[in-house]
């Protein structure tokens, strides 16, 4: 592997960290958010100081020859600790467990760290090896146990991580499943490469040539097995915020007819808060929804209880549900409302409320159990209840029209 295979999926994990940068610092209390930082950065560092340019870099730097061998195999037990961290505080439970577990992994993979750099002190590496210095030191007093440690500890890494994932996998469902699947999978590429790796060093003890497995097959492994293990952790993660914005944009759409009939009782054109396009979604829903509340408190004195009453009469004769009933009664007297104010320009009936004292809010009859969801249906049933098509037509399913709104009481 030649130092772009190093650097691209380092340039990767810093676009992925970048992405999710401003998250990662509002969120950076939660142990989950504050792991998933953590487990990127790593893994884009392991790619960025594994790559033999760099290695070349760090030891000219310090003037220690093979001084970047320690600092990856620390990164490598890092990136494993993080991970197995990650999936703890994913899985979550009660956090004095999640915390407990969370600084067991943290210091045993602390405690091998120290343990590579004493070794690598205590060792002679003094000939500069970029890419076969498992191999080539693979029979230097403790070099060689530096070597196996760092190689014992990613298998237990790997070991450990499948076993988490894949008793966890088997409760769930989903895309959580999915993502467990995948980090399974990428987890399990530890095994072979530590596999090549210890029969490299083997054969280097048995004075056996085998150096290809340790240079060439087991770099490969490691890349495949740190990207798909950060897909796997990205993609549930990804896939939530996708169908977040899915369901917060298709609220904005469905409120869309209610919003267009209100429209023209809501704020004024000139005194409404202009909002860009690229505005959150979130916040064009929350825009939204205080124009119909704006418009429905316009439209109080024009609110008739009897055409509600009649209306929900209609639609539950007509099979639906209560609550589905209730948001159509609201619809229809909210159409009747609008054409009622659009035929008394000059505000009479407003006039004649303020003077009897009538309160602006309450008596209407709405039935805002769950205030989005209610004007989610109301604006459905704007647009598909024959009950409202009737009452926007001056018809009543349940019998003839009256004359002028009466104001609820």
């Amino acid at each position: 592997m030649d130092g772009s295979s190093y650097y691209i999926p380092a340039v990767a994990m810093g676009a992925a960290i970048a992405f999710k940068g401003p998250s990662l610092l509002r969120g950076w209390r939660d142990p989950l958010l504050r792991s998933v930082g953590v487990l990127l950065a790593l893994a884009g560092l392991v790619f960025l100081f594994a790559a033999p340019p760099t290695i070349a870099a760090v030891n000219d730097l310090t003037g220690i020859p093979n001084v970047s061998a320690p600092l990856v195999y620390c990164l490598l037990s890092a990136y494993s600790a993080s991970c197995l961290v990650l999936i703890i505080n994913w899985r979550g439970g009660p956090p004095e467990v999640t915390r407990r577990l969370s600084r067991r992994w943290t210091l045993g993979y602390t405690v091998v760290g120290v343990a590579l750099i004493v070794l690598f002190c205590l060792g002679d590496a003094s000939e500069e090896r970029l890419r076969d210095l498992d191999t080539y030191y693979a029979n230097t007093p403790f070099i060689r146990e530096m070597i196996v440690l760092y190689l014992g500890s990613l298998t237990v890494a790997g070991v450990a991580m499948n076993v988490m994932c894949w008793r966890w996998a088997v409760q769930v469902r989903g895309r959580l499943r999915a993502g467990l699947v995948i980090i399974a999978f990428g987890s399990l590429c530890n095994i072979p490469y530590s596999a090549a790796k210890f029969t490299a060093v083997v054969a280097r003890w048995n004075h056996t040539d085998l150096d290809g497995l340790s240079t060439n097959v087991a770099p490969l492994l490691a890349s495949a097995g740190a990207q798909i293990t950060a897909v796997g952790f990205c993609l549930p993660l990804a896939w939530r915020r996708v169908e977040d914005s899915w369901n917060t944009w298709s609220t904005y759409r469905r409120l869309g007819p209610l919003w267009r009939e209100l429209k023209p009782v809501s704020v004024p054109e000139d005194r409404a808060v202009r909002m860009s396009w690229w505005s959150p979604a979130e916040l064009q829903v929350t825009q939204r929804e205080s124009d119909i509340h704006d418009g429905m408190l316009s439209l109080y004195p024009y609110f008739d209880s009897e055409v509600r009453s009649r209306a929900y009469g209609a639609a539950v004769a007509a099979g639906s549900s209560a609550a589905e009933a209730s948001a159509e009664a609201d619809a229809a007297m909210v159409t009747v409302a609008v054409r009622a104010r659009a035929a008394d320009p000059e505000g009479r009936v407003i006039d004649s409320a303020e003077t009897a004292g009538a309160p602006a809010t309450a008596g209407s009859g709405f039935a805002y159990t769950d205030g989005q969801r209610d004007l989610v249906r109301m604006s459905i049933a704007l647009r598909r209840s024959p009950v409202v098509a009737a009452a926007r037509v001056g018809r009543s399913p349940a019998g003839p029209g009256h004359g002028a709104p009466e104001r609820a009481r």
